[in-house]
This record gives C-alpha cells, sequence and structure tokens, in this order.
C-alpha cells in the first residue's frame, strides 16, 4: 500500500510545488497515512485544509483501505 500511496503522492506533488511546497510520505500504518509538508505549505494556515480536503480526500478515493492522513 505504501508505494500506491506514493505514487498518488507523485501526481498531486506538482500542484504543491507550484505554490512552493512539498510534502513527504513517512509512514503508512493500519490505513493511517503520516506526512510531513514542507516547503511553503509547512507554514501556512491552509495547510491542513490542504491535507485533509486535498491530499486526503485523493487518496481515499484512490485507496479505500484508507482512514486518515496526518500530519507529522
Amino acid at each position: 500500500m505504501k508505494e500506491k500511496v506514493q505514487e498518488i503522492l507523485n501526481n498531486i506533488r506538482p500542484s504543491l510545488q507550484a505554490d512552493g511546497g512539498d510534502v513527504e510520505l513517512v509512514d503508512v500504518k493500519e490505513g493511517i497515512v503520516s506526512l510531513r509538508l514542507k516547503g511553503a505549505c509547512a507554514g501556512c494556515p491552509m495547510s491542513t485544509m490542504t491535507l485533509k480536503n486535498g491530499i486526503e480526500r485523493v487518496l481515499k478515493q484512490e485507496i479505500s483501505d484508507i482512514k486518515e492522513v496526518v500530519a507529522v
């Protein structure tokens, strides 16, 4: 599952990089994906919305076993 999550993140990454940010996959355990937001995303007040409404939504659509996405 970790490889599939990484593949999806690679598809999302250009959108984040266009705004000066990036995302790093830390771990996938029991349906919980741990991500580290980097660059402009790390300090952005909208990062929670990006994480939940953007990244989490896409991952859940593509992988039914994903329960939650959390920032570490």
